[in-house]
């Protein structure tokens, strides 16, 4: 009796659902939809790009001011408690597939907002437990690039890729407030915190107007009532072949589905090795700062080398001046790459973008030491980053066109446990190097660190992935690639 009324209860929460999303199906959509959504991607974009860099680009003002007792060790200080925030994104991976169960309109709204009040506790903050406490909010949040699935699922498949490389390109431009930010406040280090107060009440207003505009995507609907239409017999049976491709989502099932598919296991690798260069994300800022306080200090213009990185960093130096053409320099080549991808294929996109990746990283790391033009600087330290960001969109795009709609988000979110290898890597050489060292060697380490990693992914972009261009996304089982030819078949 009593598993009979669970029975009940459960056909009727499954009737309620599948009428829930039978009815937002069919909501009509107008025809300014699509312009209306794009812009408020940008929007949450914006906020995520800020999100993501804003405390990059004031690392070295956070530990001159929070760790000022460390002396030269500051930077290996602050980056060893940023490590406190890995736990958090390893739980937000799990977090993030559950948008492939209840939709990716709710997670869009959350993120959004939790990304604001991350950057509001670091504004608030007075003392380092409370910056490392919205440091791990916003590192929660931030991996999630819900606004990237939006895209892949709403926009038009012929015009994927560069409606996505433009929404990038804005939010890498609208990335340009933080440096603007920097010279309103930053007369003074100890105001550094005010540069996170605009970002975090621009994202607040993001999160209300996704909450009130945003649509869910039919490319879940048609995945969720699929699922729930099935009857007992075909779920059990599923189960029985132990196939995965009408589950719905999760951490686990993505993983070892995406390891048993040649694709999506070669992605995973060459991710993990290109992201040993996730360490220049971290850190440009402060190789900028003290490349060209090194500079500085050799040409006799500053008395002692913390007065010359006082000086660069201030908000009218020489590295305030720079991240106003980083923002730019990284726009362009993200938008770039959208129209190379829908042009060419994706690999030849990837490749590309790496091959910039090392070639800008080599400009800006000796061109800071060598006193080139602030303009010239920034904009080959934002090309390095945009191309590093752009090659890791292009290889999760790769993985969405090859992974089914039900598994898509939660593929994505489990890629990145295998790629947080190539991080974790990468910080475990660099901070005890800089606890050793000092702050001044951080150009060196980072570059001697992340140029073989990503060259070994170009290598394996090349050599081990299919093109996935034009990829029909209703239709992709995740098989195709499984024999020794471009498409495969099932096995």
């Amino acid at each position: 009796m009593e598993t009979t009324e669970k029975q009940r209860k459960a056909a009727l929460r499954k009737q309620r659902e599948i009428a829930k999303w039978e009815k937002e199906k069919a909501r009509p959509k107008r025809r300014t939809y699509l312009i209306y959504m794009v812009f408020l991607i940008c929007l949450v974009y914006i906020t995520d790009e800020i999100a993501s860099q804003i405390c990059a680009q004031m690392k070295t003002e956070i530990a001159a001011d929070l760790f000022s007792g460390f002396g030269d060790k500051s930077l290996s200080t602050l980056g060893s408690l940023e490590l406190l925030s890995y736990p958090c994104i390893a739980i937000s991976l799990f977090y993030k597939t559950l948008s492939d169960r209840y939709g990716r309109r709710l997670f869009l709204v959350v993120n959004t907002f939790g990304m604001a009040l991350g950057m509001t506790i670091i504004f608030l903050s007075g003392n380092i437990p409370l910056y490392i406490v919205g440091y791990c909010v916003i590192s929660f949040f931030v991996p999630h690039d819900m606004q990237v699935v939006y895209i892949m699922e709403t926009a038009p498949a012929k015009r994927r890729a560069r409606i996505y490389s433009l929404v990038r390109a804005v939010a890498t431009l609208g990335a340009m407030l933080i440096p603007l930010l920097r010279r309103l406040f930053l007369h003074d280090i100890s105001r550094w915190r005010m540069v996170f107060l605009v970002p975090a009440v621009i994202g607040l207003a993001a999160s209300f107007l996704a909450l009130i505009l945003s649509r869910e995507t039919d490319a879940f609907i048609d995945s969720r009532l699929k699922y729930l239409r099935m009857s007992e017999e075909e779920l059990l049976a599923e189960k029985a072949a132990k196939d995965v491709r009408n589950a719905q989502g999760g951490f686990f099932a993505a993983l070892k589905f995406a390891m048993g598919r040649k694709q999506l296991r070669w992605l995973y690798i060459l991710m993990a090795f290109h992201n040993l260069g996730f360490i220049i994300t971290m850190n440009y800022q402060p190789m900028l700062s003290y490349g060209y306080a090194e500079r500085l200090a050799a040409t006799g213009a500053a008395k002692t080398a913390e007065d010359a990185l006082n000086a660069v960093t201030s908000g009218t130096g020489e590295v305030t001046q720079a991240l106003f053409l980083f923002a730019l320099g990284s726009a362009v080549f993200q938008f770039i790459v959208g129209f190379v991808s829908d042009k060419l294929g994706r690999k030849p996109a990837a490749a590309v973008m790496s091959a910039l990746t090392l070639a800008t990283l080599l400009s800006f790391t000796f061109g800071s030491k060598l006193g080139w033009a602030p303009w010239l600087v920034g904009f080959m330290t934002g090309a390095c980053v945009g191309s590093f960001w752009s090659v890791g969109d292009i290889n999760v795009m790769m993985m969405s066109e090859s992974s089914p709609t039900n598994l898509r988000s939660s593929v994505a979110s489990s890629a990145y446990v295998i790629q947080a290898l190539g991080t974790v890597v990468g910080m475990a050489i660099l901070l005890p190097t800089l606890g050793a060292l000092g702050n001044s060697v951080i150009s060196t380490v980072v570059l001697c660190i992340s140029a073989p990693g990503i060259l070994i992914g170009l290598l394996l972009v090349l050599f081990k992935t299919h093109e996935t261009k034009g990829t029909d996304l209703d239709a992709v089982t995740g098989y195709e690639w499984d024999s020794s030819g471009e498409l495969g078949s099932r096995e």
